[in-house]
Parts: C-alpha cells; structure tokens; sequence
C-alpha cells in the first residue's frame, strides 16, 4: 500500500506597513430622508405613497414631529397623518408599507350548499332546464318540504353551468367581463393646478311625494363651487348641468370626477367628449374617493339647506341658492384655502402665475 504524506502549504501572507491596498473603505450612509427618497425611487413607489412619504418628512424635518403643523400644512386630517404614521413607524420604517392596502375582507363566505341540496337542485333543474331559480325554489319546496334560498340555487347552477344554451351562456359571461374598464380615480395623478379636476355630485331630497336632485361641483385645487336644483335625474340634466358649469367658468376642464349614478352616463357621456373632458369614477361604496363634493354637499345642507330654504320650485330654490353660492364663493373663508375664499385664491394664484383675470363674458347680456 502507497502511503502519502501531505505537508500543510507553505504560505507567506505579504505584509504592507505602509499601504492602505487591502483596507476597507467605510460605508457612509445617506442621511435617513434621502435614504427613504432613493428606496421609493428603487421600488417605484406610486404617487400617493410618496406624497404619505412627504407627509412623514416633513414631520420630522419641518414641523419638529409636530403632527398638527404637518397634518394643517398638507390639508388632511391629523387623524389621516397618525394612521400612515404609525403603520410607517410600527414596520420599521419601511417606505412600502405607505402603499394602500388590500380591502378585501380577511374571512370571505364558504359554500354553504350541502351535498345533499346540491344533488336535489342539479336534479330539479336538468329535468326543468328553463325555469328559473325562483320556480325551483318553489318546487324544491313542494317535492323535499324544505326551503332553500335562490342563491344557493343560482350557485350550483354556476358551479356546474346548467344552461339551456351552455355556450351562449359562456360568450354572455366572457363579453361582462370584457366591458369596458372604467377609470379609477386611485389612477389619476393630481396636479396642483385650477380647474384640473371638478368633482360632481348628487343630492337627492324627499319632500312628501316628491323627490327633488340637487347637482353639486367643486373644484379640487380652489374649492370653488356650483350647484344648482333639477326636477329629474337623468344624464340629460347632468349634461345641462355640465354646460352651464363650462359656460361659469370659461376654462377647458381636463377631467371630472363622478360616482356611478346613473345620471352620469348616456348624453352626459357625449358631452364629455364634446368637451374633450376625461371621465373618472370613485370606487363603490368608498366615500372618501370623492370627499371634496361630498364635504361640500354637507357643507350646502348644514350652512344653508336646513335653514328653511327648501322649496320645491326649482326656479326659486335656484335663485336663493344662487345669492348662498355667491357668499361661499365670494365672502366665506375657507380652512384648506389658509382662510382665503375661493375667489381670492383664484386671484392669487393667477397673479403668481402672471395670468390676467379675462373679462367677462359678453354672453351674459343676452
């Protein structure tokens, strides 16, 4: 047998007294503000988690962590600023979590239908393919003397696609999903500009028999804003509505803010596109996505509605609510605008931009 014998190596590390070759450079790392900057610039932070950021900078930069100095400078509520301060404190600091969470809810409903009702619903419904599922409620009832719900019904006829044209059914359900997506007002990014993006809503008042619309706008950046009554709701009248808006203001108006009422659609539409205006949406049942027209609806009702000047002659109630507007426009000073009113605002701000105020329109005499 070869025996070996292995020698550890003869290694000599060299030595340099007088060289800094093999030392480390330190590490110096950016001052925390700028390090949060480049993070959201390295994940593609959206612009309302940056705008969050910018909140939480000048918290501690500016205000001296004073969160009512900050919360007043941005025009939020400090209870806004708490909420994304505190989420961006408790995960360490990390600048994704200022993105929007998910909404869903954490438990969702399982499927309630036993195998049982199932079994019975696929029998009853394969041997009356066209009845509906309210007729075979009534008939599950009579042959299994037991109730069961037209949801469970309508589930199982889903989950297993009991069609009488199985086909057709599928190009119906695929062309619903295909439809046309509507803009998320989540998507658009604001700029801080007049007339950039009026948001429009309805008031709808019960009066005995009677139901009476009133149309509401305001402007985001001025909070400048018009109302006025309507005996329907239809998109015709929120297409009169969104001419005499365009006539009062005499400016191009970029985009418009609306919920889903049905108002808002049809002729309201093709007004849109006459002129050249972007259509955005809130997102259902989320109210804050419009809470500018929405604070100055309460704003209308508290300060003026509720006071006694409802009547349900629409060409009265417009004439008082036309002297109310002018004071909230003209005379009343408003918080988010550092106490100035709109007008005034619209004033200063044009004579920074160096813009002069246009005459107005000779339309008016006729």
């Amino acid at each position: 047998m070869q025996q070996i014998y292995l020698k550890p190596a003869n290694i000599i590390q060299p030595f340099f007294p007088n060289s800094n070759i093999f030392r480390r450079k330190p590490i110096v790392l950016l001052e925390k503000c700028q390090r949060w900057r480049k993070t959201a610039d390295i994940i593609n932070l959206s612009a309302k988690a940056r705008l969050r950021l910018e909140w939480i900078i000048f918290y501690y930069k500016v205000a001296n962590e004073n969160a009512y100095q900050t919360a007043e400078h941005f025009g939020i509520t400090p209870k806004t600023f708490y909420k994304w301060l505190n989420r961006f404190n408790n995960g360490r600091q990390k600048v994704k979590d200022l993105e929007e969470q998910s909404r869903a809810p954490i438990n969702t409903r399982d499927w309630e239908v036993t195998q049982t009702e199932e079994i019975r619903i696929i029998k009853l419904r394969r041997k009356y393919i066209h009845w509906g599922k309210k007729k075979l409620k009534r008939l599950y009832f009579r042959e299994y003397s037991k109730t069961i719900s037209t949801w469970k019904i309508e589930r199982v006829i889903r989950k297993h696609k009991l069609y009488p044209n199985p086909v057709k059914a599928e190009k119906l359900a695929t062309k619903r999903k295909k439809g046309k997506a509507k803009k998320r007002i989540t998507n658009l990014v604001l700029k801080p500009e007049l007339w950039f993006l009026i948001h429009l809503d309805t008031i709808v008042i019960y009066w005995g028999n009677l139901k009476r619309y009133i149309l509401t706008a305001v402007d985001h950046q001025g909070k400048f804003g018009y109302a006025r009554m309507y005996k329907t709701k239809s998109s015709r009248v929120a297409k009169d509505f969104l001419y005499r808006l365009h006539y009062l203001l005499q400016e191009t108006i970029p985009n418009v803010q609306t919920d889903e009422g049905s108002e808002f659609k049809g002729e309201f539409d093709q007004a849109l596109e006459e002129l050249k205006t972007t259509h955005w949406f809130s997102r259902v049942r989320v109210p804050q996505d419009n809470s500018e027209a929405e604070r100055f609806n309460q704003t209308l009702e508290y300060e003026w509605l509720y006071d006694s000047n409802f009547t349900p002659d629409c060409n009265k109630f417009n004439k008082a609510l036309t002297k109310w507007l002018i004071e909230y426009n003209f005379i009343r000073p408003h918080e988010s605008l550092d106490y100035l009113t709109p007008i005034e605002y619209i004033e200063d701000t044009l004579v920074k931009q160096q813009i002069l105020l246009p005459m107005w329109s000779a339309r008016t005499n006729h």
